[in-house]
């Protein structure tokens, strides 16, 4: 199962739309996921027609139109591995083991706010996963995001991408 994982879009704020390269891994994706703020509840419009699957959840940037379709926390078990898909973990420091605890029935983590990639793995075998922004690097070298594959109940080829 090929997965796309992208956060932080803040479209129409800091970008007009997705990038193309974006919507490209959108059509080859099994399941999308999005770990919020998305801004404008069109993008949720145009990601829900057009992803095969989307897992998603609202961030703190996103209004009442967009909380009121999203969940604060979106849990789905995507070929065997149990996902939770959130916007904000809190600080860097001690996430490992604050999630690990937070999340004792997950494998995989996913989540944003932060726009700072993250890929990591909890001493309790909990995977932590956040794409950065597709749209807004913020302090990092280039906007990215990132893809993956599920296979044989576990998460496999995990892959941060930038924007091109």
């Amino acid at each position: 199962m090929r997965l796309l994982l992208m956060s932080d879009t803040h479209v129409p704020k800091r970008a007009r739309d997705l990038p193309a390269a974006l919507w490209t891994e959108v059509d080859r994706a099994e399941v999308v996921i999005h770990a919020g703020d998305w801004v404008n509840v069109e993008l949720v419009e145009a990601l829900d027609d057009r992803a095969a699957r989307l897992l998603a959840c609202w961030g703190n940037n996103d209004g009442p139109d967009i909380r009121a379709r999203l969940p604060e926390r979106a849990d789905a078990t995507l070929a065997g591995v149990r996902f939770t898909v959130v916007h904000e973990t809190g600080a860097a420091a001690g996430r490992e083991k604050r999630m690990a605890s937070a999340y004792p029935d997950t494998d995989v983590l996913v989540f944003g706010h932060s726009h700072i990639p993250w890929d990591t793995t909890a001493a309790s075998g909990l995977r932590l996963l956040n794409p950065g922004s597709p749209t807004d690097r913020r302090r990092q070298p280039e906007c990215t995001y990132m893809t993956a594959t599920v296979e044989h109940g576990r998460v496999a080829g995990v892959e941060l991408r930038a924007v091109r």
